[in-house]
């Protein structure tokens, strides 16, 4: 692994407490390992046998049932995925797919385990990690069964003005992908895309256009105890 690479994930909030010498020991077993787009890294109901971490590219992760699929989340560096699974040595809820081609550090969770015995900073940090991830479940909860999907999408879309910080912004995935996220079909997210468009909502392929960004906000309707970082 580059040193950059090796320092980008010393300093995820999930190891920068650790001691230098467990972080060492919690490595020594690890492998980065390059993937091509569209490519399955782990499926729902598998062992977890490593906690990943996404150094660079996009990673979905997303479930089926039924014949039907749906997106959970988008992950971009530098985050892991999935820690609940590794932890309680169960099988994953989910499963995860590359939207781009990607790098992933893949650590044992038999060492994660292990070696957050040793380590108090790295076993706080966990803790630290999953009721923070609780949290934005229970707030992705609320978003899906308090809004309309109009209302999804115009939150979305401004949650995305505030990271890119410019009038024109660029959805970071499809469209078919977005609207999975948002719990609707693309059908659907066409349409309130159109119902957008009186509020300034104007659509160049992946390109967004917000022209009126206080009539949007009055739309949306924001609510910190609501929205989450955008994906």
């Amino acid at each position: 692994m580059r040193p950059a690479d090796k320092s980008a994930v010393r300093h995820l909030d999930l190891f920068a407490g650790m001691s230098e010498e467990a972080f060492e020991a919690l490595f020594e077993t690890a492998y980065l390992q390059r993937f091509p787009q569209g490519v399955q890294l782990i499926g729902e109901g598998d062992p977890a046998d490593f906690l990943h971490v996404v150094l660079d590219g996009q990673v979905e992760l997303f479930a089926t049932w039924n014949g039907r699929d749906t997106a959970i989340t988008v992950l971009r560096p530098v985050s892991t995925f999935i820690l609940a699974a590794v932890l309680r040595d169960a099988v994953y809820l989910m499963s995860a797919r590359t939207l781009e081609a990607s790098r992933i550090l893949m650590i044992p969770a038999e060492k994660i385990r292990s070696v957050m015995l040793e380590d108090a900073a790295l076993a706080q940090a966990m803790i630290r990690e999953l009721a923070t991830c609780y949290r934005q479940t229970v707030m992705n909860l609320k978003n899906q069964k308090l809004r309309t999907s109009t209302e999804r999408l115009a939150n979305y879309l401004l949650r995305l003005h505030q990271q890119q910080q410019q009038e024109s912004v660029t959805l970071p995935f499809d469209k078919r992908t977005l609207a999975s996220l948002l719990g609707m079909t693309p059908e659907n997210l066409s349409r309130a895309f159109g119902t957008l468009k009186p509020y300034g909502v104007e659509v160049n392929g992946r390109d967004i256009h917000l022209t009126r960004l206080d009539e949007l906000e009055g739309f949306a309707k924001a609510d910190p105890l609501i929205d989450v970082p955008t994906n």
